[in-house]
């Protein structure tokens, strides 16, 4: 979901970013963690892996790790991925480069 911040930091309505029910039980895993980088795009755990979405919601593609996903963050250089999965620690060289 996402939410409109409103001038009083309050939440305005919400609405629906992506709906990851479908690979729910076809994938391992659920929708956890998240990092955006610095053109917007969000990272996110998800079913299988890593999800790479637009500012808008449109899912741009897929890192599979076929584990349980649970997390991912920018470290180091701003353009290496951190990703838990299962009891795995991955470090991933991107192309973007985290906030």
């Amino acid at each position: 979901m996402t939410f409109e911040v409103k001038d009083d930091g309050t939440l305005g309505a919400g609405k629906l970013f992506y709906d990851a029910t479908e690979e729910v039980g076809k994938r391992p895993g659920l929708p956890d963690g998240l990092s955006v980088d610095k053109q917007g795009n969000v990272w996110a755990s998800g079913p299988g892996g890593i999800y790479v979405f637009s500012s808008a919601g449109v899912l741009l593609g897929r890192i599979n790790t076929g584990e349980r996903t649970s997390n991912c963050c920018f470290g180091e250089d701003g353009s290496t991925l951190f990703v838990t999965a299962d009891s795995n620690l991955c470090r991933i060289r991107t192309n973007a480069s985290g906030l």
